[in-house]
Order: C-alpha cells, then sequence, then structure tokens
C-alpha cells in the first residue's frame, strides 16, 4: 500500500467517531431521527472503506472485488435516498461531505510532514471522488428503475379490465395507444375472458385522441386475439372526428362492430347475450 494511503488508513483507525461527527455537521443533518440513521451509514461506509484499504485495494482500481462491500453499500444508499424522492446531487453530496472532516484529520495527523500530508490529502480527494461518482451512477439507474416501474403501474391503472355485465367485459381506453400499451391490454383482457369466461368484449375508445392507421392496425390485433379466445368484441367511442379520419385513411373495420358510446356498446352487448333489462316501474324495456 502507499504510503498516502497508510496514512489515510490510520486515520480512518483512530479517528474514526470525530471523522464521523464532522461528517454529519457538514452534511448539514441535525434532526436527531435522520442523524442517527445517517450515522449508522456513515459508519458502516468508513468500516467497508477502512476493510478495503486493509486488504491492500487500490481506490484507482474500485471495480476490484475488494471493494465489493463498499460498492453495494453506496448501491444501496442510492436506491434507498432514490426511493425517498432525494436527488442525485444530494446523495452525492452527502459522500463528498466526508472530505473535509477527513481533511482536517490528516492535516492534523500530518502537520510536521507538509509533503507527505500533500499526498494523503490528494489520496483522500481521489478517493472520496470515486465514491461520489458510483453513488451517482448507482443512483441514476436506481432512479431509472423506479421510473420505469412507476410508468408499468400507471399503464395498468389507466387500461382496467372491468366486468360490466355478466358475460361482458370492457376496457376503456385513455390516452395514445402504443405497440407496449397495445400488448399489456391484450394480455390483461385476454387473461379476464379467460377467468370470467365472458363472452363479449368492450372496447372503449372515447379517451383516445387520435386514431390513425397505426392505433387502427393494434385495435385490430387486439379484436383477433378476443376472437381466437372464442369471444366477440365490440369498439365504442368512435366520435364523428374519428370516424371521419378512419374513412379518409381508408382503415378497413369490416367485421368489427363499432358504436359511438359506451353506454350503445353496452347496450347491443346485453342484447347479443341475450340480457332482458326492466324498468323497477313495472314498465319493461328491451335491451
Amino acid at each position: 500500500m502507499n504510503n498516502e494511503y497508510q496514512a489515510l488508513l490510520a486515520t480512518l483507525r483512530d479517528d474514526e467517531s470525530t471523522v464521523v461527527e464532522g461528517w454529519l455537521d457538514e452534511a448539514r443533518i441535525s434532526e436527531p431521527g435522520v442523524r442517527r440513521s445517517a450515522q449508522a451509514e456513515a459508519t458502516d461506509i468508513l468500516r467497508l472503506l477502512r476493510e478495503a484499504l486493509q486488504a491492500d485495494g487500490d481506490p484507482a482500481r474500485f471495480e476490484a472485488p475488494v471493494w465489493t462491500p463498499l460498492r453495494d453499500m453506496l448501491a444501496n444508499l442510492s436506491r434507498t435516498r432514490a426511493a425517498k424522492g432525494q436527488s442525485a446531487g444530494e446523495t452525492s453530496l452527502f459522500v463528498l461531505s466526508l472530505k473535509k472532516p477527513l481533511f482536517e484529520a490528516l492535516q492534523r495527523r500530518m502537520a510536521a510532514d507538509p509533503v507527505a500530508m500533500s499526498s494523503a490529502l490528494w489520496a483522500l480527494s481521489t478517493t472520496a471522488d470515486k465514491l461520489a461518482q458510483h453513488t451517482v451512477g448507482t443512483f441514476q439507474l436506481a432512479r431509472e428503475e423506479i421510473i420505469r416501474r412507476q410508468q408499468e403501474e400507471l399503464l395498468e391503472l389507466s387500461t382496467p379490465v372491468v366486468k360490466l355485465w355478466d358475460g361482458v367485459l370492457a376496457v376503456p381506453m385513455i390516452g395514445v395507444l402504443d405497440s407496449s400499451r397495445t400488448q399489456m391490454v391484450m394480455e390483461a383482457l385476454l387473461q379476464k375472458i379467460v377467468e370470467t369466461g365472458s363472452e363479449l368484449a368492450i372496447i372503449d375508445i372515447t379517451g383516445v385522441p387520435t386514431v390513425d392507421t397505426l392505433v387502427a392496425q393494434h385495435l385490430l390485433k387486439t379484436v383477433t386475439a378476443i376472437r381466437l379466445m372464442g369471444a366477440d368484441c365490440i369498439i365504442s367511442g368512435i366520435r364523428p372526428q374519428i370516424a371521419q379520419t378512419i374513412v379518409h385513411l381508408g382503415i378497413d373495420l369490416q367485421g368489427v362492430q363499432t358504436k359511438a358510446t359506451l353506454a350503445d356498446a353496452l347496450s347491443l352487448a346485453l342484447k347479443q347475450t341475450g340480457w332482458r333489462v326492466s324498468r323497477s316501474s313495472g314498465v319493461s324495456a328491451d335491451v
């Protein structure tokens, strides 16, 4: 191990509690509960850093196996803070706040040897930068994973499969219909058809802003899949503008039942499934 890292290791071993307190002060963590949690994190980070240096780990080769425990600790720190909504800057600032208390501890230890102290401070600076860089990188990956998961959850919430009546399902579509969303809708709808034994599904596109050739192809694929499962399909929400667009684009919807509103589609679905609805007043109304 180089002499500069030996000095850093000695400081981590002898002045750990002082460095941890200075680290939290520099990071401006004062609320008692938060400070206790951050103190445990800081202590673990310093312990793992000390163990890696004791094993002759070179911070320049931070991807080496000897640094794995510390990398994992920093990755967990990033994921936890990303889940709490903190930014990458806040997370890296916490790690970089380690520099000042370690600088001060090294200066006190090596005041009599300015040349050696300069080398030790540079070693400390590059080591802390490595930790911060790894933290930012893993934070970004963790944040992207959270965003991806939230997008999937929003897609699922925006395309629920609703049971309107015995044997009748409906999927109200809202927003842009793309390939991934079509696949998700198709899988959820087909699974629900199997679970409920439904004979008919209504796809309501009232909330779809525009229908182009690609959207129409997605709808037709979904209709085909539903029919392969032995059920039938009605597309509702065909507004005048959408009807004109479909005609202008020359999209062939022959063989696909369409209705202007979800209410009209439900009325047709009940008729096709043999239901008859009567008013409570005693006046019978065939649906």
